[in-house]
């Protein structure tokens, strides 16, 4: 029986060389209705969508709504929808573990203190993600090196521990301009806060614009220290 690092460096060799779109449907051959997508809407998760639909490549796409998104999001998602003639998953939060947090701590806890925020993104996000995670074999994200600094550390591949799936970094080595320019010459529906500063797109009260030099992610949780501005996603 092959061990996971068999698998994991023969899956690694059925990936070298191949362009982005290759690559995605290598995957899906090899892991034949088990492959997922789970796209934030944001510029790099809109590459990626236009690559799969646009090439009939046969993987789950989802979206996590927290319930905290900002108009112009959904929209988003509703233009998507249409311009492929899609229906994108949307997973949802536990209504009786909002509620209660909410109710207990009020609709804002998230600024008081880390540990609250993470309880909001771990009810909001996390959770449902591993609902939409589940009977997955492979997991594509939008991820990008030149994104935080811990990122740059990432490998194109991986295998993710907590989810015991391979995890999968298309864009891995593109660079921002290199996701724009994308945009715009495949005409892909993209979120107009990007053109207001937002670069990095989440909740509503979670996020807002950066100026010229900033980080990309310091826009996300803007009131916190660099060091914690994860929300559990994409643990390692």
């Amino acid at each position: 029986m092959n061990t996971l690092l068999d698998q994991f460096t023969q899956l690694k060799q059925a990936l070298e060389g191949k362009n982005e779109v290759e690559a995605l449907a290598t995957l899906a051959e090899l892991f034949p209705g088990e492959v997922v997508f789970s796209s934030s809407l944001g510029y790099e998760d809109q590459v990626i969508s236009d690559m799969i639909f646009a090439h009939h490549l046969p993987v789950t796409v989802f979206t996590l709504d927290t319930g905290r998104l900002f108009e112009e999001t959904q929209k988003t998602l509703q233009r998507t929808n249409k311009r492929y003639d899609t229906h994108i998953r949307a997973y949802y939060p536990d209504l009786e573990a909002v509620e209660a947090m909410v109710s207990s701590k009020g609709p804002y806890s998230f600024y008081d203190s880390v540990e609250n925020r993470k309880e909001c993104c771990f009810i909001r996000k996390v959770i449902p993600l591993n609902r939409a995670l589940k009977g997955a074999k492979v997991w594509i994200t939008g991820i990008r090196a030149e994104q935080s600094g811990n990122r740059q550390e990432m490998e194109q591949l991986e295998w993710d521990e907590a989810h015991q799936l391979f995890k999968f970094h298309p864009l891995m080595s593109w660079s921002f301009d290199e996701v724009k320019t994308y945009v715009k010459a495949n005409n892909v529906p993209y979120n107009p806060l990007h053109d207001r500063g937002f670069v990095s797109i989440g909740c509503a009260p979670c996020t807002r614009a950066i100026v010229e030099g900033e980080d990309f992610r310091a826009g996300r949780w803007w009131w916190e220290d660099e060091s914690k501005k994860e929300c559990g996603l994409h643990a390692r």
